[in-house]
């Protein structure tokens, strides 16, 4: 059966996923020894020296804006214009999730686990750099932390695969429904309803505001 051949490749996915996170927080692990650095309490902690060697590596801010392009220079305020939708977004879907996921029972969506800014804490960095990393980590964070909230709204109202896939479906699409496929629909939509694996652990830890 093609589904059965789906299924066997999405388990061996999964596993293969897993793996590879694995791998991937062993080598990170690696660059924090290479690196001389640890977390505490999700803060930076360098080692002893650290700071200071980078501290040396900083290029000062207006040696910075010396060398700077003139089409970044003129390209700034759009870019940091963009502040205010990334801002406006971010406050709607956290009300909006706050609303309707409670009523409907499904978990939130913890809003630190996607939106991370650390970069301004490396001392190589001057003021200007700093500023753009904390704003693209912003940005970016919220990006990502919206669409695991639309994702799971997807999942709650209309769990049914595209007839074409789209070219980097979220996550949670491969348990989505068949498209074309209306016993299912009728079957199966309460179940996925209540299937939120991978999401119930962030959510209680957001709930307990951790």
């Amino acid at each position: 059966m093609p589904t059965d051949r789906l299924n066997e490749a999405l388990e061996r996915f999964y596993k293969l996923q897993k793996d590879l996170e694995a791998e991937i927080d062993r080598l990170l692990q690696e660059k924090r020894e290479q690196f001389r650095y640890h977390l505490d309490r999700g803060k930076v902690r360098f080692e002893q020296g650290m700071r200071a060697l980078h501290k040396r590596k900083r290029i000062g801010v207006w040696r910075y804006l010396s060398h700077a392009r003139l089409r970044h220079i003129i390209s700034a305020p759009v870019i940091y214009s963009v502040f205010f939708p990334f801002l406006a977004l971010d406050i709607f879907v956290t009300i909006y999730q706050h609303i309707c996921f409670r009523l409907y029972g499904i978990p939130l969506v913890r809003r630190s686990d996607h939106i991370v800014i650390d970069r301004q804490h490396l001392a190589y960095l001057n003021a200007i750099e700093k500023f753009n990393c904390m704003y693209c980590g912003y940005g970016n964070g919220v990006a990502e932390y919206v669409r695991e909230v639309s994702a799971r709204t997807e999942q709650y109202w209309c769990p049914i695969k595209h007839a074409r896939r789209t070219r980097d479906p979220h996550h949670r699409t491969d348990r989505f429904l068949d498209y074309g496929d209306a016993d299912a629909w009728r079957e199966k939509l309460e179940i996925l309803r209540k299937d939120w694996s991978g999401a119930k652990t962030a959510a209680a830890r957001d709930i307990k505001g951790e």
